[in-house]
């Protein structure tokens, strides 16, 4: 594909700026870390590398087909991790938005290389009957990327073991708003396992939860209960 300019819509990016900023003001992530994309025409919108995010402005996003190459001229460098955001949206034509970030509770899970399961209801707001931790992989790799979606499935969210999290959404407000779920979920886990391990709804009971986000109308991506 031929480098454009005009491969990219100018209030996308500005809503991915303002995601990534609301993504640290949650807490949701610190620093640098963490990073964002969205998909557009050829390819993926993804956050520049190592810029902090109150710093960033909505031309400093890199726009990339779904192998890396740039769609657009005089770009700054990609997230490290821009082929996880590439691999999963590639795989998920459903989607449009991956969040990736290191939230406290849901990484010290993920440090022991575990996942959060259906101690509570909620857990299905990530699309499943529990959310699965993927295997440890040196970051920005194809073999973390590969982990990640295999880990993610037909989900929209996954623990990363010594990482953090992934979600993906209809839209970028969906996948923060799934990441602000499972963080919260990760929490309310590690606070129940100081009373020992919690007991887990049953198939049947998760599915019902399933079965009434349906009838509710909640999207497979947006399923909390408002």
């Amino acid at each position: 594909m031929a480098l454009t300019d005009h491969c990219d819509d100018q209030a996308l990016r500005q809503q991915l700026v303002n995601v990534a900023r609301r993504m640290n003001s949650t807490g949701l992530n610190q620093g640098t870390s963490g990073n964002l994309s969205a998909r557009i025409e050829g390819g993926i919108l993804v956050t520049p590398s190592s810029l902090p995010y109150e710093q960033m402005e909505a031309d400093d996003l890199v726009a990339l087909d779904l192998s890396g190459h740039p769609l657009r001229e005089q770009q700054r460098r990609p997230s490290s991790e821009w082929r996880l955001h590439a691999d999963v949206l590639n795989g998920r034509s459903e989607a449009t938005a991956v969040v990736h970030c290191h939230p406290i509770h849901a990484t010290a899970l993920a440090c022991h290389d575990r996942g959060i399961p259906a101690f509570h209801y909620m857990v299905a707001v990530a699309g499943g009957d529990e959310i699965r931790c993927a295997p440890y992989a040196t970051f920005g790799t194809k073999e973390l990327s590969e982990n990640v979606v295999e880990a993610l499935g037909p989900r929209n969210a996954c623990l990363l073991a010594r990482h953090g999290m992934v979600t993906l959404g209809k839209d970028l407000e969906s996948a923060l708003r799934v990441a602000v779920e499972v963080e919260t979920l990760a929490r309310m886990y590690l606070q129940a396992l100081q009373l020992g391990e919690p007991p887990v709804l049953s198939s049947a009971q998760m599915q019902a939860v399933h079965a009434q986000f349906r009838g509710l109308h909640y999207g497979q991506v947006d399923q909390s209960p408002r």
